[in-house]
């Protein structure tokens, strides 16, 4: 008898938060992701504030395994913690979930929630990095996110190097003393940096991209995405059914 075809693990690494709302908000989508694939080894890790570690999943699995980043731009996090752990044997790293087309959809989703209207004046706000990729990476979100609203949605940052978002919704206001200026916040879940975008002199803050239950299906789909094309590209598939 032919042994049966195992597929990777797939170890889901966040930023990791102090927040509760955050934690469950991240698990939830890494349990809507399990029951997507319930024959994957679907394991939750973080590369700040909360553990285990990318490396002590990769350590305790006896398999290859797929790190995918529940992040939204690559940054010190990805080139340092994913890609040491995605450098055990039989391991591999995906990319970032961002810059996709599902996740503006979530976005645009999250806008439409909280009341957004087409007057509204519309304004990003991410948690910022040092990173240039990271940035290109946050810039081109806020580009696609211009197209699929039909108006120009400047960038500001909380966090980083960057435009601090204090001062575009300062310009943002004196160009249009009118009209409401709504926020999309670009963050993965509740916590630290969507606290200080709501201290913003906005009218209107959307929720994180995960602050549902159950998770966005967009959302959903990108991480197992990123998983298939990660298997795939490896030819980490050890069995073919």
């Amino acid at each position: 008898m032919n042994p049966r075809p195992t597929r990777p693990a797939l170890v889901a690494t966040s930023h990791g938060t102090s927040s509760p709302a955050g934690r469950r908000a991240v698990l939830g989508l890494v349990e809507a992701v399990r029951r997507r694939l319930p024959d994957v080894d679907v394991r939750d890790a973080y590369v700040d504030v909360q553990e285990p570690t990318p490396d002590d999943v990769v350590a305790e699995l006896a398999g290859p395994a797929v790190v995918v980043p529940l992040l939204l731009a690559p940054g010190f996090h990805v080139r340092v913690d994913v890609a040491r752990a995605a450098s055990a044997p039989g391991c591999t790293a995906a990319p970032t979930l961002g810059p996709d087309d599902r996740l503006v959809g979530a976005l645009v989703r999250r806008l439409l929630e909280a009341g957004a209207q087409d007057a509204d004046v519309v304004v990003m706000a991410s948690a910022g990095s040092s990173d240039p990729v990271a940035q290109a990476c946050f810039e081109q979100v806020a580009r696609d996110l211009s197209v699929a609203i039909g108006q120009v949605v400047p960038l500001g940052y909380v966090g980083g190097t960057g435009r601090p978002l204090d001062d575009v919704v300062a310009d943002v206001r004196a160009q249009n003393a009118d009209r409401r200026v709504v926020v999309s916040s670009l963050l993965m879940a509740p916590g630290f940096f969507h606290d200080r975008v709501s201290r913003c002199d906005v009218d209107v803050v959307s929720r994180p991209l995960l602050d549902a239950d159950p998770a966005d299906p967009r959302l959903v789909d990108l991480v197992v995405d990123r998983y298939a094309t990660a298997v795939a590209a490896q030819g980490a598939l050890t069995g073919t059914g």
